[in-house]
């Protein structure tokens, strides 16, 4: 959308009609009756007037048909009115008003989707292509998983990638809202959309362009700026009070008066643009500012509920934690040592894609233990592993499978003293030790948590499909009471449909959370990784968080508990300047015209007001 200020003069007046005839009505009337030609003034800005208040009256017709009563009779009658008591000046400025309103909402508009438009505007069209030793430029949709990519300094990522050669720092802000560089060596994980700044990188492609998530980010910002939002539900809870209130005010003064010019005197004045405008406005600003942190939302309605929330549901692995297994305890039996059970371990596990396998190599290569070299090595899928190690038969994995293999138990050994998750070794025939595995808990939840607390959610659940034991340890790491532990997808749903503080929101990662992300009334999706499903996940989401980080949660209901304060707040301060100006005005002493004037001004603080929603504020408590 360009901005009106950048419009050409034919241009702007296609485009606004309606306000182009009644600025040409005024300035020709302007020149006639500045010629003593009032007459002829007065016929012309009387008929613009009233044919420029017909689409106004069907507009209005066509809200009684649907049931909803908005605020443009005011402005009708304010219209019609001044045209009867023969104050033409008044009528068109009130008309000029009225048309201004949507070239002046399109400015507000373009301000505050500044960032979606530049996102959309930016997005990464081609790609360097390494092909054996050649480069080849191609278009991005044809970039395959597994391509090498070359990223030279200054150019956008084109998908998501990993790091295989060069060192350099990436700026990662549009997607983020992280202001700092991010240095990336080999193994860093480049996202699509990001900007190399020093150095050319060499990266292997993780996905295509339509899976990575630069790609998913512009889908999401056209899918909320399509949507249709019902901006206009917040004034209407205002709009019947305030049109019976000007409608008393200025009947009354008329009645006591005698005189119909007061009753015009007054409805000028309340003309309902600031109620109009305010909302839209401020939801739009919220919205880009939501996207600014890496949060995309859907609907301005979504906004609204998330800003009403009472009661956030989580799911466990994945959202509150990482999602990724790391060990937690190496127990070694008999002779062995801990370092010595690891280094059996992984050298079996080193060849195995398993996740568990996955978190055991790190812890050895993190501890800088040599692994032997395993041979022979044998997987029985779903038990474990083995090999033969210095000529020693080595087994590595569930206790079943060891004691298939007549593993002796040492003295006193129990396994039901383990509570978490483990992978046992052994080694000729005896039991040499276990390794348990825990999944880490976000760094960033328990602050997250805090930050709702203060901004007054004080109702959490945790909803998960793990065991009772883990999702109990990892609730009171994080001071959430009420647990629902190895729940199937169904059962989450039920969970979260018995909760009776209300608004909902439900946070997740992964396929299984999709149902219930639907139901909930705000589902709120972490749509960082794809590996776990969140392209899923944040297909029935009403907000998508598009970076590894669960506090943006807490960022998310602060922005829209701000905007909407703001627009309630920039709704009042209309109706309450318009409120004193209808006081003001019906004591008689000033005409029509100057109370349509002024009218334009509290306009204009309206919606540089609900413009605010756009900054930062304070988004977090």
């Amino acid at each position: 959308m360009k901005h009106t200020a950048t419009l050409k003069p034919l241009a702007f007046a296609r485009r606004y009609k309606l306000f182009s005839l009644a600025l040409i009505a005024s300035i020709a009337s302007l020149i006639l009756q500045i010629s003593d030609r009032s007459g002829a003034a007065h016929w012309i800005l009387g008929i613009t007037a009233l044919l420029l208040a017909l689409p106004l009256m069907k507009g209005m017709y066509e809200d009684v048909r649907s049931g909803s009563y908005g605020i443009d009779i005011l402005a009708l009658t304010a219209i019609v009115t001044s045209v009867l008591l023969k104050e033409y000046w008044a009528a068109i400025v009130i008309v000029l008003m009225l048309t201004g309103g949507e070239a002046l909402e399109d400015y507000a508009e373009h301000r505050s989707k500044t960032e979606l438009d530049a996102l959309l505007a930016r997005a990464p069209r081609t790609a360097h292509v390494l092909r054996g030793k050649k480069v080849f430029d191609v278009p991005v949709s044809q970039i395959r998983i597994g391509d090498k990519i070359i990223i030279k300094p200054g150019e956008i990522v084109p998908v998501d990638a990993v790091v295989i050669e060069g060192s350099g720092s990436v700026d990662e802000s549009s997607l983020t809202g992280e202001s700092l560089p991010e240095t990336k060596d080999a193994g860093g994980r480049l996202l699509s959309g990001s900007v190399a700044l020093d150095a050319a990188l060499t990266a292997r492609a993780t996905q295509t362009a339509e899976g990575s998530q630069y790609q998913q980010i512009v889908k999401l910002v056209r899918s909320a700026a399509n949507s249709q939002a019902p901006f206009v539900r917040l004034a209407d809870r205002y709009s019947i009070p305030f049109t019976v209130v000007a409608f008393a005010i200025a009947g009354t003064v008329w009645s006591i008066s005698g005189d119909a010019i007061r009753f015009l005197e007054v409805i000028v004045v309340a003309t309902p643009c600031p109620l109009l405008l305010a909302a839209p406005i401020a939801i739009i600003s919220g919205m880009s500012r939501m996207a600014k942190q890496g949060i995309i939302v859907r609907t301005g309605s979504a906004l609204e509920r998330l800003a009403e929330v009472k009661t956030i549901a989580f799911d466990k692995t994945g959202t509150l934690t990482k999602g990724k297994p790391v060990v937690a305890e190496v127990i070694p039996y008999g002779t062995y040592t801990k370092e010595q059970i690891l280094g059996f371990a992984s050298a079996l596990e080193s060849s195995s894609t398993h996740v568990l396998a996955s978190a055991i190599n790190e812890a050895a290569l993190q501890g800088g233990i040599k692994v032997a070299k395993a041979h022979h090595v044998r997987e029985t899928a779903g038990h474990g592993l083995s090999a033969v190690i210095n000529g020693k038969k080595v087994l590595v994995g569930r206790l079943s499978m060891l004691k298939n293999h007549d593993i002796a138990e040492p003295k006193g050994f129990a396994s039901n003293r383990i509570r978490l998750t483990a992978t046992y070794v052994a080694v000729g025939e005896e039991l040499a030790g276990a390794i348990t595995f825990h999944d880490e808990i976000r760094p960033e939840a328990s602050g997250m948590l805090q930050n709702l607390r203060k901004l007054g959610v004080h109702n959490f659940l945790m909803v998960t499909g793990d065991n009772a034991a883990t999702a109990n340890a990892v609730a009171k790491k994080l001071g959430i009471e009420d647990v629902r532990a190895e729940t199937l997808p169904a059962d989450k749903l039920k969970a979260v449909a018995a909760l009776t503080h209300r608004p909902v929101a439900f946070v997740g990662d992964g396929v299984n959370d999709a149902p219930v992300l639907t139901a909930s009334d705000v589902g709120i999706a972490i749509a960082a990784d794809n590996t776990r499903g969140s392209t899923v996940a944040s297909q029935s989401a009403d907000l998508i968080i598009m970076v590894d980080d669960i506090g943006r949660v807490a960022t998310g209901v602060g922005i829209a508990r701000r905007t909407f304060m703001i627009a309630r707040q920039s709704i009042l301060v209309g109706i309450g300047l318009s409120v004193v100006l209808m006081l003001i005005f019906a004591t008689g002493k000033f005409k029509p015209i100057y109370g349509a004037a002024i009218q334009e001004l509290v306009d204009v603080v309206v919606i540089f007001n609900a413009l605010r929603a756009h900054s930062a504020g304070r988004t977090k408590a």
